[in-house]
């Protein structure tokens, strides 16, 4: 076989191996395989028995021996070298021309890892493997034998570094695409979780609307009973304002995140402006002060809280002030009891005339209901009558967090 024919061979041979080599990319999704591929098919092209791709690393600036042929075990995955004219490797990534060795052990202007010698490594070629951004790496065929590379053998490897290049900017695009996907499908599972919640919540929230509207039912029927239109006349604003509460609980909850539990502390605030609004008194008369801490309370203490501060906010506008022509202070507050981190305390007070003495149990200042309201959340009642009425409500807060419904 004369020498033109034997090139001509080789070359079909080699053209055939890239071609071969692209099928099989295609069809693989395995990076990792399809790096190993490269390195035999590069190996068998240029009838070496050595051959390995190095990955750049760009936190390390050095090159990591990513995938490789003919190689010991503990080369693979493990030898790296500089990322600069200090290797083969490195001369090849930072000139992006290809670096050709051609006696490793005579050439000292390159440092080389023991390997080199524990495998009779004597040739070397090196060419760039280019990348979207930046190169991805070297593509190097080594050989135990005096070899000289020519024209046409860098012309085999560069090529097949360029195909390479596209292989693995392919496979990255792949990856990345399927990342997305699952991403896209774990927050479409997570949409339709969230709204099954939301179901279950407004399901519950109706469920208590029902029993507080039964409980608003029953007040009003005993209003209607009283023959004093004066004494009816409160009553029923009493009840109009624990509806309004009520209906504040709801919207509030609704319009949240539609959790468990919810801040008790930045909802009574909220109560009470509302209430110095409906009283619709001046500043200059009387002052309704709120001060809260942040405390997250469940939906039933919520909305039994929520009717107690409505009510002794409301009794001290009806009755606190009236003797003195409806001027004053009232206090609300709400805090975690310092005794006990377990339960909490509010507060509702005025500095009137105070309750009368044997008054106290009478329904004109609505301690029955408050009382029972908080019997309701394992709560207790005290009043104390001097220098103006206060009220403390001692209630526990559940250890719960704020949880979504459903979770």
């Amino acid at each position: 076989m004369t020498s033109h024919t034997a090139t001509k061979s080789t070359l079909l041979r080699q053209q055939v191996a890239i071609a071969r080599f692209g099928s099989f990319a295609l069809r693989t999704s395995s990076v990792s395989e399809i790096l190993h591929e490269a390195a035999r098919v590069c190996a068998d092209g240029l009838n070496s028995p050595f051959c390995k791709v190095c990955r750049y690393r760009a936190d390390e600036n050095d090159l990591l021996i990513e995938a490789g042929y003919g190689w010991r075990s503990g080369v693979v995955g493990k030898v790296v070298s500089r990322a600069d004219a200090s290797s083969p490797q490195g001369h090849a990534f930072t000139t992006g021309m290809p670096s050709i060795c051609r006696d490793v052990r005579r050439d000292t202007k390159f440092v080389l890892p023991p390997f080199y010698a524990d495998h009779g490594i004597i040739s070397t070629v090196d060419v760039l493997i280019k990348g979207d951004h930046q190169p991805y790496g070297v593509l190097e065929v080594d050989n135990n034998r005096h070899r000289n590379y020519n024209q046409n053998d860098i012309e085999f490897l560069t090529g097949f570094a360029n195909v390479l290049a596209e292989v693995v900017a392919a496979a990255a695009r792949t990856a990345e695409l399927r990342s997305t996907i699952a991403q896209m499908e774990s927050l479409a599972a997570e949409k339709d979780r969230l709204l099954e919640q939301r179901n279950v919540f407004a399901e519950e929230l109706k469920h208590r609307v029902r029993n507080n509207l039964q409980l608003v039912y029953g007040m009003l029927t005993h209003q209607l009973e009283d023959p004093a239109s004066a004494a009816s006349l409160r009553g029923i604003r009493a009840i109009a304002l624990r509806v309004s509460t009520m209906a504040q609980v709801f919207d509030h909850l609704l319009g949240t995140e539609m959790t468990r539990t919810t801040d008790f502390g930045r909802y009574v605030k909220a109560l009470c402006t509302n209430l110095a609004e409906i009283q619709g008194s001046p500043s200059d008369t009387v002052s309704l002060i709120c001060e809260s801490e942040k405390i997250l309370l469940d939906l039933d203490s919520v909305t039994a809280l929520g009717i107690i501060v409505t009510e002794l906010v409301t009794n001290c506008y009806d009755h606190a002030f009236s003797d003195a022509g409806g001027t004053g202070v009232i206090r609300v507050a709400v805090r975690r009891d310092e005794g006990n981190a377990d339960r909490a305390i509010l507060t509702v007070g005025d500095n009137g005339s105070g309750i009368k003495p044997g008054s106290l149990e009478t329904k004109r200042h609505g301690v029955g209901l408050v009382r029972r309201l908080a019997e309701q959340i394992r709560g207790t009642v005290s009043v104390t009558s001097e220098g103006g009425t206060i009220w403390s409500v001692q209630f526990p807060i559940q250890a719960t967090r704020n949880v979504p419904v459903g979770g």
